[in-house]
C-alpha cells in the first residue's frame, strides 16, 4: 500500500509543538545544586581527567557507546537527490529516530555542508572523540565509496554507509533463503542480472560474492544498457563488474537468468523479461515506490518465481530497518573499531536464520496472518519482529569479537539478551502492532463527532492506511466544508445528518427499537424520537443494528453524557455487572496498564474483581502477559483501614476467580513496580522477580489522579480510555484527545471488533 502523504499534513507533523522529530533528554538528576555541580562545573573534572588518562573511559563516564552519528551532505536525499545538507535534515532526524525505536540507540544528526570527498573525511574524522559509530546516510556515488573506504581505514569506530550495505545484508539473507527453498541451485553457479549501478547495487553484488557468487557470472547493467568493458569512461566501480559477453541491453541480459537483482527505477522488465529466465526464478525488484515489474504481473506471469520488493504491501519486503539498528546495536556493545564483512556476513545469516525459526504469536497476531512461516512468501523476518534484537545483535557483536575489532567483550549472552530486550521495552510498537492487525480486516467506526477537525484528519489517516472504514455522523454541510477547506480525501465515507430528512425512516426505526428496550424505564415515544437525533444515541443504534462494528464519540463530550447512550442501547457483555476504563501508559520504563481510570466511583471487592477479570483479556489482546497489582497505601497489611481491607479481600477472591493469574495485593505502587525493593522487603510476593505491568487502583479518584499525573508530569503517553466491558465494541476518547489518540483509540476499536466478530461466529 502507498500512503499517500498531503503537504501540508507532512509540514504539520513537522512543526506542530517543539519543531522537528527528536530531543536530547537528560538522563541524570539535575534538581539541586549538588546535582548541577556534579553534571558541570566543578565535578564534571573527575570525569574528565580520568578519560586524559584513559580515552576508552570515555565509554565509561559519557554517552558515547550508545551514540550514533547519521552524517549526510544531502547529495543523494531518497529520491529528491542532492537537495543540500541542510534540506537532508529531517530525514537524518528520520533516521535517528528509527535507530532509538528498534535499538535503543541515541543520535546527534549532523549535516555537513561539503561535497569534497577528502574535505568531508577530515570533518568526520575531528568528529571521531563524539561517537560510538558512524551512520554515513544519502551521499551519492561515487564519491560514498570512497569517503566510506578512507572513514573505515583511518578511524577507530564502526563507520556504515547504509544506503550500501543495508540493503546488501537484507537482500542477501533473503537470496540465502531463496536457494534453499529451490534446493537445487548453488550460488556459485547463479546466472545473476543486477540492474542499477549506484552504491546499494555494488554493495549488493559485492557481498554476493563473499557469499560464493562468481564475478564472471554477473551482468550488471544501468540506464545505458549492460555494462560492458568496451565501454568508455567508465568509474573504478562500474569498471570492476564490466563484462565482454555479447549483451547489450537488459533483455538481453535476462535470457536464462537465475537471479535478477533490481535497485533502478519502475517498469524496466516486462513479463517477456520474466518468461527468459530459468527454471525457479528469484527477482528482487527492490525500486521504490514501485518496483522493477509489478508484483502481481510478475506472479501471475511465472508459478516458479520467487518474488521480493521493497513494499510492504508484497510479501518479503527488504526494508533497511531489518539491519541497521541492529547492527549498530551490537557493535557499539563490544566497542567495535569498524563494522567489517565477518560482521555483515553475521547479519546476513542471522536474518537468513530467524526467518526460519516458528513465528511466535506475537508477531502472527501483529499481522493477522496465522501462516506466517517460512516459504516464498516469508524469506526474510517481518520488521515488528521483536526478536530481530536479541537474533542480529548478538551475533554481530560475537562477530566482532571472534574478528578482533572489539574492545571489550561479552562474556554472559543470556544476560545481553535480556538487556537488549530492555533497551527497547515494548513502546509503541505494541500500538504498532495493533495498528498493523487492525489493517489485515478493517471495520466500520462510526465517529459521532464528524463536524470536529480533528476527528476528520484522524478519519483521513484511517481511510488512507485502510486501518478503518470511517463512518462520519454529524452535520453534512458543515462536515463536506471542512473537507473541502483543508482538502481532505473522504468522499468514500459515508455521511450520515441525523437532522437530514433522507434518514427519516432510519431513525424512526431506531426509535422504535429504543422505545421497546426503555419503555418500563420511563421512555415515551416522543422521547425515543428526540433522542434519535443525538449522535451518540444514533451512533450506538448503527452498532447494534450492525450497520456499523464500533462506536466512537467522547472529543466533544464529558465521559458520562458519552457512555450512557451505548448503555442504554448496546448494553454491556453478558455475565459483567459494571463496566470499567482502562489506560496504556507508555512511559520510559515501559508500558503499563491502569484500570479503573473513568467509570466506578468506588468499586467493591467483587467489582473489582471483575475489572481485574475484563482489564487482564485485555492485555493479553496485546499479548502481554498481567502481572496484576490491586493497589494501596498499605504493604500487605502494613496498615490499616478501608483501602488495604477492600485490596486484600479483592486479591482473595481474584485468585480464586482466576488462579492461573499472577495477581498480589494490598500493594503501594511505587513497590509494585520496584522488584529489588520487594525482594529485600517482600521476598514472598508474586511480582518480586518481574514487577507490575498492570495496576488496579482502589477507586475511580486515585486511579483517574494517577494517570493525568503520569502523563503531565511523568511525560508518558496515556492511550485510551479502553472501555472494557461492553457487549460490542465502544470506545470513549478523552476530551481533546489529538489526532494520533483517535487514530490509536479507532485501531482498538477496529482489533475488538475483530475479536467480537470471532466470539460471535
Amino acid at each position: 500500500m502507498t500512503i499517500k502523504i498531503r503537504k501540508q499534513d507532512a509540514l504539520a507533523y513537522h512543526a506542530e509543538g517543539q519543531p522537528g522529530k527528536i530531543e536530547v533528554v537528560p538522563t541524570k538528576s539535575v534538581s539541586s545544586q549538588l546535582d548541577l555541580a556534579l553534571a558541570y562545573s566543578p565535578g564534571v573534572a573527575e570525569p574528565c581527567l580520568e578519560i586524559e588518562k584513559n580515552e576508552d573511559d570515555a565509554y565509561k563516564y559519557t554517552a558515547k557507546g550508545n551514540l550514533v552519528g547519521v552524517i549526510s551532505n544531502g547529495t543523494a536525499v531518497l529520491g529528491l537527490g542532492d537537495i543540500g545538507a541542510q534540506a537532508s535534515k529531517p530525514v537524518m532526524e528520520g533516521k535517528g529516530v528509527l535507530f532509538k525505536k528498534f535499538a535503543g540507540i541515541d543520535v546527534f544528526d549532523i549535516e555537513i555542508n561539503e561535497k569534497d570527498p577528502d574535505k568531508f573525511v577530515e570533518i568526520l574524522k575531528s568528529l571521531e572523540p563524539t561517537f560510538g559509530g558512524i551512520n554515513l546516510e544519502d551521499i551519492k556515488a561515487p564519491e560514498c565509496f570512497r569517503i566510506e573506504e578512507r572513514l573505515k581505514k583511518e578511524m577507530n569506530i564502526p563507520v556504515m554507509h547504509d544506503d550500501q550495505h543495508g540493503t546488501a545484508i537484507i537482500s542477501a539473507a533473503g537470496l540465502l533463503n531463496a536457494l534453499e527453498l529451490i534446493g537445487n541451485k548453488k550460488i556459485e553457479d547463479l546466472k545473476i542480472v543486477v540492474n542499477g549501478a549506484g552504491a546499494a547495487a555494488v554493495a549488493c553484488t559485492d557481498i554476493y560474492i563473499s557469499l560464493g557468487a562468481r564475478k564472471e557470472n554477473i551482468i550488471m547493467c544501468d540506464s545505458k544498457g549492460v555494462i560492458r568493458k568496451d565501454r568508455e569512461n567508465l568509474g573504478p566501480m562500474k569498471a570492476q563488474y564490466a563484462t565482454d559477453k555479447d549483451l547489450h541491453s537488459l533483455s538481453d541480459a535476462m535470457e536464462g537468468a537465475d537471479f535478477f537483482l533490481g535497485l533502478s527505477v519502475a517498469g524496466v522488465l516486462d513479463k517477456s523479461d520474466i518468461q527468459k529466465m530459468a527454471d525457479d526464478p528469484i527477482v528482487f525488484a527492490l525500486a521504490n515506490p514501485s518496483p522493477e515489474i509489478d508484483y502481481n504481473v510478475a506472479m501471475k506471469t511465472r508459478k516458479d518465481i520467487i518474488m521480493a520488493t521493497g513494499r510492504s504491501d508484497h510479501p518479503n519486503q527488504v526494508n533497511n530497518v531489518l539491519g541497521f539498528p541492529y547492527i549498530f546495536r551490537g557493535a557499539l556493545d563490544i566497542r567495535a573499531t569498524a563494522i567489517n564483512e565477518d560482521m555483515k556476513l553475521a547479519a546476513v545469516y542471522a536474518l537468513a536464520d530467524l526467518a526460519k525459526q516458528p513465528v511466535p504469536d506475537i508477531v502472527t497476531k501483529a499481522y493477522d496472518d496465522e501462516k506466517i512461516q517460512f516459504g516464498k512468501e516469508y524469506l526474510i523476518p517481518k520488521p515488528l519482529d521483536p526478536r530481530l534484537i536479541t537474533h542480529i545483535s548478538p551475533a554481530v557483536a560475537r562477530a566482532a569479537m571472534e574478528s578482533g575489532v572489539a574492545r571489550s567483550e561479552i562474556t554472559d549472552w543470556e544476560n545481553y539478551h535480556m538487556q537488549l530486550q530492555q533497551r527497547i521495552g515494548i513502546d509503541d510498537k505494541m500500538m504498532t502492532r495493533i495498528i498493523t492487525r487492525a489493517k489485515r480486516d478493517p471495520k466500520r467506526i462510526v465517529f459521532a463527532e464528524a463536524h470536529d477537525l480533528k476527528v476528520l484528519k484522524a478519519a483521513q489517516i484511517l481511510h488512507e492506511e485502510k486501518i478503518a472504514f470511517p463512518v462520519l455522523l454529524g452535520n453534512q454541510k458543515i462536515i463536506h466544508d471542512l473537507i473541502n477547506e483543508h482538502q481532505l480525501d473522504l468522499c468514500d465515507c459515508p455521511v450520515i445528518d441525523t437532522y437530514d430528512p433522507a434518514e427519516d425512516e432510519r431513525r424512526e426505526k431506531y426509535a422504535m427499537h429504543y422505545y421497546e428496550k426503555r419503555k418500563r424505564k420511563g421512555a415515551t415515544q416522543y422521547e425515543a424520537r428526540k433522542l434519535m437525533r443525538d449522535r451518540n444515541y444514533f451512533g450506538s443504534m448503527l452498532v447494534e443494528h450492525d450497520e456499523a462494528d464500533a462506536l466512537i464519540s467522547g472529543l466533544t463530550k464529558d465521559y458520562p453524557k458519552t457512555i450512557l447512550p451505548a448503555l442504554q442501547i448496546i448494553g454491556m457483555e453478558p455475565r459483567v455487572r459494571r463496566v470499567a476504563g482502562m489506560y496504556i501508559i507508555n512511559s520510559k520504563r515501559g508500558t503499563y496498564f491502569f484500570a479503573d481510570t473513568t467509570v466506578n466511583v468506588d468499586p467493591t471487592p467483587e467489582q473489582l474483581v471483575d475489572i481485574i477479570g475484563m482489564t487482564s483479556r485485555v492485555v493479553q489482546l496485546f499479548n502481554v502477559k498481567p502481572r496484576v497489582a490491586v493497589l494501596s497505601y498499605s504493604n500487605f497489611g502494613s496498615s490499616k483501614g478501608h483501602i488495604p481491607e477492600k485490596a486484600i479481600k479483592t486479591v482473595q477472591l481474584a485468585r480464586e476467580k482466576y488462579p492461573d493469574l499472577t495477581i498480589e495485593g494490598d500493594i503501594q505502587a511505587n513497590v509494585a513496580l520496584d522488584t529489588i525493593l520487594q525482594q529485600e522487603n517482600y521476598p514472598f510476593s508474586e511480582l518480586a522477580d518481574e514487577g507490575a505491568n498492570t495496576l488496579i487502583f482502589p477507586d475511580l479518584a486515585s486511579g483517574n489522579i494517577a494517570y493525568k499525573l503520569v502523563m503531565e508530569i511523568g511525560g508518558a503517553e496515556a492511550i485510551g480510555p479502553v472501555l472494557l466491558g461492553m457487549r460490542k465494541p465502544v470506545h470513549i476518547l478523552q476530551l481533546g484527545s489529538s489526532v494520533r489518540d483517535i487514530v490509536n483509540m479507532a485501531a482498538i476499536a477496529v482489533v475488538d471488533a475483530q475479536l467480537y466478530t470471532e466470539r460471535t461466529k
